[in-house]
């Protein structure tokens, strides 16, 4: 029997009543009701249309219907657990490897990038035999206990931070420790690293890993300066720790150039841990670790079994292989280099009408817009990218959020499908509100005048 569809103010009543308030809507003041999408276009229950640069997670596009194809025709043959043996597993585990540097070639299939993480984090304390993490300021791993732990963005928040948790300083060249004018910015940033693992061995402990986001998202969108991680790989693993690369929001090719964010730090860069979840499954839970031989044989010479009743099952992996062909077939990271770069391009001119614009940033479909009050102090401008946010939802039905420590930072992490055109709307619409705020600050300056 079909279900008979509650109308928004019910379903929003309901939602009050049953589910977590600390579980956010976006758009919290008046949600958007979605009821179907496809590509990179939502619709609400009106029918009315919203260009959707938010969900990364639907990496081909909501909807495919390759994925659905393939997700409903594994579900209606077989799904059962990855202990029963079974091709699926295999041939994407082997799919992903030919994606990776050769040394990573083990692959454990989880559910989310939380499960990835908490994973990741097991296999090194096990291989290293060590206790301690490095991690970036800022940092967002994921909502499991161990994971809130290494994340400075929740700890800070909540308990604080725990003595086996050391953070270094966020490798931002915009508004960090050291910026653009530097000479060697990853050099100067990877000594921070080099600098905390000496202090961190003077109180007599030992570090396991240094765990990063390949591109920082929750940090504001952040391009890593290069030459960063193979220092900091260079300097962890002389303390006896391993560099774990965390996917999750960057990987599948969203960067463009290259299937992994971590290769943008030069071809010879290879992670001793990578983790990938978000886009892997097009929506459907799917994620993993990937890792060497010789970490997962220290993991296995423990003598306990590790187990994931839902990871790599056969219906997960045809869903991802079915991602992987979509990529290719679509040409998908092409796309996110020409379109990427277009509207990189198209904001950047942008920047230079509006004083607003303190900096823009990105690689692909991976991109930031920094507002400021004041471009010297670099005063963060949160309320100016909430108005922003808001407006082009209720006037252009375009969905963006924002991002950075201070919610001053407009990210763009839509579908791979996202097309020129749909750049071109984006900017014109932001180019509008913003002259609109100008214009409106300046009829207000007249006024106290």
């Amino acid at each position: 029997m079909a279900q008979e569809e509650l109308r928004k103010e019910e379903t929003l009543a309901m939602r009050n009543r049953l589910i977590g308030q600390s579980c956010k809507l976006f758009y919290s003041e008046d949600p958007v009701k979605i009821v179907r999408a496809r590509g990179q276009y939502l619709f609400d229950e009106n029918g009315k249309r919203y260009l959707d640069c938010i969900s990364n997670v639907q990496h081909v596009g909501h909807c495919h219907p390759a994925i659905t194809k393939a997700a409903a025709a594994q579900m209606d043959v077989l799904n059962t657990n990855s202990r029963f043996l079974h091709d699926n597993i295999v041939l994407y585990a082997d799919r992903l490897a030919a994606t990776l540097p050769q040394k990573l070639c083990v692959f454990y299939f989880v559910n989310s990038g939380s499960e990835a993480n908490d994973l990741a984090l097991r296999l090194a304390r096990q291989y290293t035999q060590h206790e301690d993490v490095v991690v970036l300021d800022h940092a967002y791993h994921g909502h499991l206990m161990s994971l809130i732990d290494i994340s400075p963005y929740k700890f800070r928040k909540l308990a604080g931070q725990k003595e086996w948790v050391h953070v270094a300083p966020l490798p931002d060249t915009y508004r960090g420790i050291y910026r653009e004018d530097h000479p060697n910015p990853g050099q100067a940033y990877a000594d921070t690293v080099k600098d905390l693992i000496e202090d961190v061995h003077k109180k007599g402990r030992k570090i396991s890993a240094f765990f990063a986001e390949s591109l920082p998202s929750v940090g504001g969108q952040i391009i890593l300066p290069q030459g960063y991680f193979p220092k900091v790989a260079e300097y962890v693993r002389s303390a006896g720790g391993v560099f774990v690369a965390d996917e999750v929001q960057t990987g599948f090719g969203r960067v463009g150039h290259h299937f992994w964010a971590f290769q943008l730090q030069g071809d010879d860069f290879c992670p001793d841990i990578v983790t990938m979840g978000k886009p892997m499954g097009n929506g459907h839970p799917l994620a993993c670790v990937a890792t060497t031989a010789e970490i997962a044989g220290a993991f296995t010479a423990n003598g306990v079994e590790y187990f994931n009743t839902f990871g790599g099952t056969p219906v997960s992996c045809a869903v991802g292989l079915a991602v992987l062909d979509v990529i290719v077939e679509e040409d998908l990271r092409g796309n996110a280099v020409r379109v990427g770069a277009h509207l990189k391009d198209l904001l950047t001119k942008l920047k230079a009408r509006h004083e607003i614009i303190g900096d823009v940033r990105g690689v692909g479909l991976f991109l930031g817009i920094e507002l400021v009050i004041d471009r010297e102090k670099k005063t963060p401008a949160t309320e100016a990218a909430a108005h922003v946010v808001k407006r082009l939802k209720e006037e252009d039905q375009i969905c963006v959020s924002t991002d950075g420590p201070w919610e001053n930072v407009l990210k763009f992490k839509p579908p791979m499908c996202f097309g020129m055109e749909n750049a071109e709307l984006v900017v014109k619409c932001i180019d509008r509100i913003l002259t609109d705020m100008k214009a409106s600050d300046l009829k207000l300056e007249k006024e106290d005048i």
